[in-house]
Order: structure tokens, then sequence, then C-alpha cells
């Protein structure tokens, strides 16, 4: 099955990619890796601000992380033409805008983990970094980046 099939079968439209609101590319291709910025959680086209463990709780966390990971497959989409080309995700990190009491960002960042896995299958699985940090930009509740090998 294709990803695109796999993404329509999750009931999934992948956004129009997200611009660089600095100084930076969304993404870098060396080689057969694709190297992809950060995207910060976004909910209704805006910034998904908030602090877990503060305003909130796990499972928003983990839908805002699965809602990131979408504009990063977007981007991906933008950057390669054709997601089918990915060969493997191999890393990923998540920034989890967490309290200094928070302890459940490994279960934040299974949101974005899950969907990865979900929509490339065997090639989805990754080695990952769930952070905590005390801010991201723009107040957002969640940040990923990750690292693609993908097909010439």
């Amino acid at each position: 099955m294709s990803v695109y099939d796999k993404l329509k079968a999750l009931q999934i439209s992948l956004p129009e990619p997200i611009t660089p609101a600095a100084a930076f590319v969304m993404t870098v291709r060396t080689g057969n890796l694709l190297f992809v910025s950060g995207h910060i959680a976004r909910r209704d086209g805006k910034p998904w601000t908030g602090q877990l463990g503060a305003q909130l709780g796990t499972q928003e966390g983990k839908h805002a992380a699965r809602n990131a990971a979408i504009d990063v497959l977007a981007t991906m989409h933008h950057a390669l033409g054709d997601l089918n080309k990915v060969r493997r995700i191999v890393k990923v990190l998540n920034l989890v805008n967490s309290s200094s009491r928070f302890m459940e960002h490994h279960l934040v960042a299974n949101g974005a983990s899950e969907l990865l896995q979900e929509v490339f299958g065997e090639k989805g699985k990754h080695a990952r970094s769930a952070i905590g940090v005390a801010q991201l930009p723009l107040g957002a509740c969640f940040e990923i980046e990750l690292v693609a090998e993908v097909a010439d």
C-alpha cells in the first residue's frame, strides 16, 4: 500500500507546507538524507500554545504532536514530490514545552512516532529523543524535527 493510500485510510489530508518564520529553510537534502527543520504544533492554523503539566494534559499534547507530524509530512511531500521515496525515518527529535513537574514527555512524543509508523510501516520506526523545555517559539506546546533516508 502506498503512503498516500495509508494517509487516505487514516483520513489525513496533507496541509499546505509551512513556510519558515525566520532565517532558515524547511528542508536540506544531502545525499540520501533529508533533514526537516522544526515544526511547532498548530491548531486551526495557529500555534498550539500552552505548557504540558500546566495548561495541557498528556493526551492533548499527544494530539498536538500528531498534528505537528502531519505538517512535517506535508513539508516532506513538498521537498520530495513523493512520500513513497522515503526509505526510512531515521531520527526524530521531540521538544515538549513542559512544567518542571511534567514527566510524560515520552507519551506526548508517541503522538508523532505512532503516526509515522502508521504511515510508513516498518520504515517509520525510528530512533528518537523526547526532551522537556521551558519554552518554544510562539509559546507552542510541542516541536518536532526529523531526519529521513530517501531514494534518489
